[in-house]
């Protein structure tokens, strides 16, 4: 089993803070938002796995730094990724999504900000609020030359409907706060000021519930997700890489 004091600072794109068994996770860079790489993508990933695995914790909150939740990446065509580099992304991308999901404690998702990438991420959450800003697209896929296959092939068409998803996902479409609200993405639309106190007192509300109530209703509210994600994850990721050869030499082709 995983103990805070272990991993509370392992990572250098998570801060982390704990009170009263309530884990606040904030992404960030150097304090600022963060910029999505294959650095940060891999820490997410493992840190989510150290979550997981600490007991202690009851109750989760993930956001962003400042006013961003995820909106930039510093992926681009003109570099080749090798075989080996990419099956180094697929099993992280693999975590990404299960170490998610594998968090036994019911998550917070206090999106600050644009989540234009990897913004599975918040909607894996069992409650989702959203400040005024926020906007939601899927920004480094099917518009920018890859195949969305690394969990929001899934999340999409299931929250909202099976062709507004697939229009979503080919058209880069940006979804903002109010109409995520309407849409279902999201539970609550606040000031951004607002937001994080909101999350916070969701989770005491949470966390004054039964422990094994706590623990048991994520595992009965993510079980769904979990078979889903089983069943799509590793395909996508493997289509993903496999067209991703082609894209990112493209460039060099020219």
């Amino acid at each position: 089993m995983s103990k805070f004091d272990e991993y509370s600072n392992k990572y250098k794109h998570l801060r982390m803070e704990r009170r009263d068994g309530i884990l606040q996770l904030t992404l960030h860079r150097d304090g600022a938002p963060v910029v999505w790489n294959f650095e940060s993508h891999h820490e997410t990933a493992h840190a989510l796995g150290d979550v997981a695995r600490d007991r202690d914790n009851r109750a989760v909150i993930i956001t962003g730094a400042a006013d961003v939740f995820i909106a930039e990446h510093e992926f681009s065509n003109a570099d080749k990724i090798p075989a080996v580099d990419w099956d180094h992304v697929i099993t992280d991308g693999k975590y990404l999504i299960m170490n998610h999901l594998d968090i036994e404690v019911p998550m917070i998702a206090a999106v600050n900000g644009p989540a234009l990438i990897h913004s599975e991420l918040a909607l894996l959450c069992d409650v989702v609020l959203a400040s005024e800003n926020a906007v939601f697209q899927d920004l480094p896929h099917f518009t920018s030359g890859l195949v969305p296959g690394d969990g929001v092939q899934v999340i999409f068409p299931l929250l909202l409907g099976f062709n507004r998803g697939r229009y979503f996902l080919l058209t880069g479409e940006k979804i903002p706060a109010d109409e995520a609200r309407r849409l279902g993405l999201v539970g609550e639309v606040l000031p951004r000021v607002e937001l994080l106190p909101r999350a916070w007192e969701i989770a005491r509300q949470i966390v004054e519930k039964p422990p094994l109530t706590v623990r048991y209703a994520r595992q009965v509210l993510t079980r769904e997700l979990k078979r889903l994600m089983l069943d799509n994850l590793s395909l996508g990721l493997a289509l993903e890489g496999l067209a991703a050869g082609e894209f990112f030499t493209a460039d060099k082709k020219n």
